[in-house]
């Protein structure tokens, strides 16, 4: 069955929701193959621009899906930002990748029947919001449900030849401000 694929999965989140990408790589383990970066992967004293480019070329590049996990912060993280960015890219280096968004149980839209799009990355809010639609954003399965999130994985990465909208600016910094407020253009 083309379902129990495993895929190269590459997860994007703020390091404040850690212990949830720890969860979703250990009970995904052998239904994915984590491309995520590690502490310590990345020496913290290069130059942006080398950093973006180490993420691109050494984790993303090799990835097929990206899974953004959604906490209360997550929408103010360039890291995020520039790594959701280079998943939608498709270059002779890098293929674009599936994406697909996860709101984590302390997210202020979790378990609501919509999300509010400033309270997401907002490259991910671009991609997302209706059937079809290059991204997908899903609640964290209580309890949890590895058939149902490999299932999501698998259809974000059979979407990932569509056309995203990736014409928003990067983030050249974190974006300030109390972490339910949102963002705004």
């Amino acid at each position: 069955m083309a379902e129990t694929q495993r895929h190269k999965v590459f997860v994007s989140f703020h390091h404040e929701d850690q212990y949830y990408k720890d969860f979703f790589c250990d009970h995904m383990f052998g239904d994915i193959v984590d491309k995520s970066v590690e502490d310590g992967d990345i020496d913290l004293n290069i130059k942006t621009e080398t950093t973006r480019q180490k993420i691109r070329d050494e984790f993303i590049a090799d990835a097929t899906v990206t899974v953004v996990l959604v906490g209360r912060c997550t929408w103010q993280r360039k890291h995020v930002d520039w790594e959701i960015g280079s998943s939608l890219r498709d270059t002779t280096r890098n293929s674009r990748c599936g994406l697909l968004g996860i709101l984590l149980p302390d997210h202020a839209d979790f378990g609501r029947p919509q999300y509010s799009g400033r309270l997401v990355p907002p490259r991910l809010a671009d991609n997302s919001g209706f059937n079809g639609a290059f991204a997908q954003i899903y609640d964290w399965p209580k309890p949890w449900d590895s058939t149902k999130v490999r299932r999501w994985i698998h259809q974000a990465f059979l979407r990932r030849e569509q056309y995203p909208d990736n014409s928003r600016s990067q983030f050249g910094y974190n974006r300030s401000g109390p972490c339910s407020s949102g963002w705004s253009d």
